[in-house]
């Protein structure tokens, strides 16, 4: 018998996928990086191998070498040897013929209690790629309250850092 997975650090779990719940920080970046159905298709094969956490320096582990619903991955947060680990689950998957990616969120350990979704866009209409970043969170470790703004600031700017990955080749 497999041990029961932990649980969420929060309630409000899928809720990237629609309206984001009250009671958090939310933040949404959508970013043109290029046009052509090339262009989304490997961006969405970047996305699902978490192409996004790997090129940031962040990513540690994960239990399946691309995301599917039930995926349970470590991100390191920090600089240099001061970090900590912060594991996530997926949440879902998007699989649609215009938008690709997932969503995972934060489970016992993590500093920050929410769900983050990393997506890319195609639009059939003039063939422009977008990538996305949308998120909801809230302090979970008392390092996170304390740190208040400065931890928005830097989320923001992982955002940025997530979709600037994303490069044509």
């Amino acid at each position: 018998m497999s041990p029961k997975p932990a649980p969420f650090t929060y309630s409000d779990v899928g809720a990237t996928a629609g309206e984001f719940p009250p009671g958090y920080d939310h933040f949404r970046l959508r970013r043109h990086i290029g046009s052509g159905r090339a262009l989304f298709e490997q961006a969405a094969e970047h996305i699902l191998g978490y192409g996004m956490q790997r090129g940031t320096g962040i990513f540690q582990d994960a239990t399946t070498p691309v995301a599917e619903p039930g995926t349970e991955l470590t991100v390191r947060l920090g600089l240099g040897p001061i970090g900590v680990s912060a594991p996530c689950r997926v949440v879902y998957v998007l699989d649609e013929p215009d938008r690709r990616g997932f969503a995972y969120g934060t489970l016992p350990g993590h500093p920050e209690s929410g769900e983050e979704l990393f997506c890319v866009e195609y639009d059939p209409a003039d063939g422009s790629v977008h990538g996305v970043i949308a998120a909801f969170s809230k302090p979970a470790a008392w390092y996170t309250r304390l740190g208040g703004p400065i931890v928005r600031l830097i989320q923001r700017w992982f955002a940025h850092r997530y979709i600037g990955t994303i490069r044509p080749r």
